[in-house]
């Protein structure tokens, strides 16, 4: 088949032809993927052919290594690997010749091929050759060759794992790339390739920056190319030390001093590109010693081996001025943009962690500037002024700020309604929403908030909501935070009185023409469900009121036929935030039995609303309406089973999603609320639950974040259905233990270690629910031989020492139930067991209230059980 023909056919604008192109394409890799590969690799590695069809030809090949979807990843890993070693050798050579050509998309094509390939050989320590015979490359010319081998590093250093390649070939590699960027080499491409390699190469760099010649020499190179003349070049410079500020952050004390002076100057005087890298490095070491700082806690004194150098402390003096300044340099538009950022919004940003990395100390350094440019002419000077109150808001203590609050409220207030420009507007509103956001609530001594000011700040906020979309959307978030504000207030809150005219407000923006603007109508209704949540038993009758309103804007999104797929969108957004609302309202109404009553009129109502939204079958609506479902059924209790026969086909429907991963796991999570509230009235549905769960928990293309979740669920099935649970037990309990054992031996990231104490509390939930669901019952007897593993699983988890508190309440917890269920036949299994009595002891004396409750259940338990 004439293969330039085909790849040029499907990049043809006729549809018709392009689908036809596509499909021979398909049929020809399916029928002879060798024969494929290998003229792919003929036709990028050919001069004569034009540089369309290169181009395509190589990212077919790149797409054929690699995918974003872990299953097929590893299914194309495994079909390189079993290739034909001589059509391999052929792929590869072509893939090699043609980091020579003269057409720079070829070239540029090959290299990021050869990358996926040493991705996938390197670690199978096939392809030795490939580093040797890349740097032979980067000594020879002509320059676009050289440019090339660098740029193929670069992708080889990101594509595979630091101890892929030895400490002999690293240096080789970060020679070449410093020889390359270093002033004596006078070709521009070649420069800014060695520069962008060395980015991706710093992660294989640990032990040259552990050797203080070699450092030095790397640091200078990349501060050097800070000052190239080619602004493509500083920028991948600065990106590089941003990089290091975080890689190697403990190393970098001897060239503080310098960086500040270079990134200083590219931040007042560089192009925007560059002096957003330069901002991003003080962003950057701020991020590293907030995490420090929280890591250790506020307790170093005295103590000299926290590995925090202070560095941002050091630099605030001349830092803040330079960070103060760049918030002058605002877009027009950038507000109506969602995702703008600029030096200015990138100097406030900066701003903010600076004062979370030193708190206080940076009070002083900014009031002045706010001071000064408050109520200047220019709102360029105001807009600044208010950004920069904003951004310290967070780490400096209440005490130093709320003075200043008090004095700005006011003045505040009176700008958001008469500043004539709607940047000051936009960022004053902002500044109020954080305001109340970290200085308003009853963790706060000193209320900013009083009777005497209180009607102000609602009537500027509502009035506010009426402004453009981009002010009303952040008047909204404001008022979110006032309202959460009030949360614990006991059973009257100041915002009672407004209650009515705050949701009028509210549902009005929602109707606004202009609503999808600034993702304005979500703001609203997410005020609105935090004004209900936070509201107090008085305006109870009012939260009821809304019931009919919400449910009737249901319905009318339910009308609609033929949508355009737009209109599919919006109508499906918009059923999303409904539902969200409706679920809300129920759980406020149904936690209290005096408005649990008056509720339940609605309830059918709400739930065939529900279920006509599951029928216009859209994952995003199935996610709200699910939660909303999982709010009513807790509320109506063992009333829910009469909408069971209606709602359980969708019910599986979300258990089998697994492409929505999050769907699936919702679903889950209701199918606990309605085990919950029908205890044995679900029985008639347990079978084609529980199958669909051992079914999802045996599939590997399920994510893994939804297993945790499947295995408490079987506990909450066996706490409704009791001794029922028994024609499933031996399934789910050897789900359980193969689960348990791979969660005990484990040894890896962060990350990792966080998701198996998830994968161990859901585990262990099961077995709790399992015990509990059995007790008191004849069929007791059937756990018995299942303790000593369980006791086993206790055993080991608690000699890796990697648990977390929520893990080690539940297992405790695990420990009495198994007690409390078996008796005497658990007696001597628990004192045979290794480490039960370590594990209850220390749990007794924990400093955590819940813990120590748990373990003196299980004391109590256990005593019982071995007295028997």
């Amino acid at each position: 088949m004439e293969v330039t023909q085909v790849l040029l056919n499907a990049q043809s604008i006729d549809g018709a032809v392009r689908k036809n192109a596509e499909e021979s394409l398909k049929q020809f890799q399916e029928q002879n993927l060798p024969g494929f590969l290998l003229v792919l690799s003929g036709e990028l590695v050919n001069e004569e052919k034009p540089v369309e069809t290169r181009k395509l030809a190589g990212l077919i090949l790149k797409n054929a290594l690699d995918a974003k979807d872990q299953q097929r990843k590893v299914e194309l890993v495994q079909r390189w690997l079993l290739l034909d070693g001589n059509a391999k050798s052929q792929i590869k050579a072509g893939l090699l010749k043609t980091l020579t050509s003269p057409v720079s998309d070829a070239r540029s094509t090959a290299s990021q091929v050869i990358a996926k390939v040493a991705g996938i050989e390197l670690p199978h320590k096939q392809w030795p050759e490939l580093i040797g015979s890349l740097l032979s490359n980067v000594h020879q010319l002509p320059a676009h060759a050289k440019q090339a081998t660098l740029e193929t590093l670069g992708y080889l250093c990101e594509e595979v794992s630091p101890d892929v390649i030895d400490q002999d070939q690293v240096n080789k590699i970060l020679t070449a790339v410093v020889q390359g960027m270093s002033s004596s080499e006078v070709n521009i491409d070649v420069r800014l390739a060695a520069t962008r390699a060395l980015y991706n190469a710093l992660g294989f760099a640990q032990a040259n920056f552990s050797n203080d010649m070699e450092r030095d020499y790397l640091m200078r190179v990349v501060c050097e190319a800070t000052q190239s003349p080619d602004v493509r070049i500083r920028q991948a410079a600065f990106e590089c030390l941003v990089s290091i500020s975080s890689t190697y952050y403990e190393k970098l004390a001897p060239y503080i001093q310098d960086i500040f002076n270079i990134t200083a100057k590219a931040v007042r005087e560089d192009e925007e590109p560059v002096a957003l890298q330069a901002v991003e490095f003080w962003s950057s070491i701020c991020d590293e010693e907030i995490d420090i700082l929280e890591e250790y806690g506020g307790d170093f004194t005295g103590d000299s081996n926290i590995p925090c150098f202070y560095f941002i402390k050091q630099a605030i003096l001349a830092l803040v001025p330079m960070l103060l300044e760049t918030l002058l340099k605002q877009e027009e538009d950038q507000d109506q943009d969602e995702g703008a950022w600029n030096i200015a919004m990138a100097g406030g940003t900066c701003l903010g962690l600076v004062a979370r990395t030193v708190g206080d100390d940076i009070v002083p350094l900014v009031v002045p500037f706010i001071e000064e440019n408050i109520s200047k002419p220019d709102w360029r000077q105001r807009e600044a002024a208010t950004y920069a109150f904003g951004s310290i808001l967070e780490g400096p203590s209440p005490e130093k700020l709320i003075p200043l609050v008090n004095v700005a409220l006011t003045f505040m207030l009176t700008a958001l309604t008469k500043d004539p420009n709607s940047h000051v507007k936009d960022t004053t509103a902002w500044t109020l929403g954080r305001i109340f956001e970290f200085l308003h609530g009853s963790a706060v001594d000193t209320p900013i908030i009083t009777q005497a000011n209180c009607q102000q700040i609602i009537t500027v906020l509502l009035q506010s909501m009426k402004d453009t979309p981009n002010v009303a959307e952040k008047a909204c978030g404001a008022l979110y935070f006032l309202a959460q504000g009030y949360e614990e207030v006991g059973p009257s809150s100041p915002l009672t009185p407004f209650f009515q005219e705050i949701v009028q407000s509210l549902l009005t923006v929602t109707h606004r023409e202009d609503a999808r603007e600034s993702r304005l109508r979500t703001a609203a209704y997410e005020t609105l469900n935090e004004v209900v949540r936070c509201s107090t038993e008085e305006t109870a009758p009012l939260v009821l009121q809304l019931v009919p309103v919400i449910t009737m804007e249901l319905h009318n999104t339910l009308e609609g036929q033929n949508l355009s797929s737009d209109e599919k969108e919006k109508q499906s957004e918009l059923q999303g935030l409904l539902c969200g609302c409706l679920q809300v309202i129920i759980q406020k109404l149904g936690s209290s039995e005096s408005t649990k009553y008056a509720f339940m009129q609605y309830a059918d109502q709400i739930m065939g609303l529900f279920l006509k939204v599951f029928a216009c079958r859209s994952a995003t609506v199935h996610e709200e309406a699910m939660l909303a479902i999982g709010a009513l059924a807790y509320a109506t209790g063992p009333d829910f089973a009469k909408y069971m026969p209606e709602f359980y086909k969708y019910l599986e429907m979300g258990l089998q999603n697994f492409e929505e991963y999050q769907v699936c796991a919702v679903t889950v999570g209701v199918v606990g609320d309605i085990c919950r509230a029908l205890e044995e009235k679900i029985v008639p549905y347990c079978d084609g639950i529980m199958t669909q769960l051992l079914k999802n928990l045996s599939s590997n293309q399920l994510h893994r974040s939804v297993k945790p979740p499947m295995f408490s669920c079987f506990g909450d099935i066996a706490l409704a259905v009791g001794e029922y649970f028994e024609k499933y037990l031996m399934w789910a309990m050897s789900a359980l233990q193969s689960a348990a054992e791979l969660s005990t031996h484990t040894a890896g990231d962060d990350e990792l270690i966080e998701y198996i104490n998830t994968l161990r509390n859901g585990i262990l939930e099961a077995y709790s629910g399992i015990f509990q669901g059995f007790k008191n019952s004849p069929k007791t007897q059937l756990l018995i031989p299942y303790a000593p593993h369980i006791l086993q699983f206790l055993d080991g988890i608690y000699m890796e020492k990697d648990m977390d508190d929520v893990v080690m309440k539940t297992a405790i917890g695990v420990l009495g139930d198994l007690a409390d269920t078996l008796g005497s036949h658990a007696a001597s299994l628990i004192q045979q067991s290794v480490s039960s009595k370590d594990f209850l002891n220390e749990c007794l004396s924990s400093e955590d209230l819940m813990i120590k409750e748990s373990a003196e259940w299980a004391k109590l338990a256990i005593t019982r059980a071995i007295s028997v």
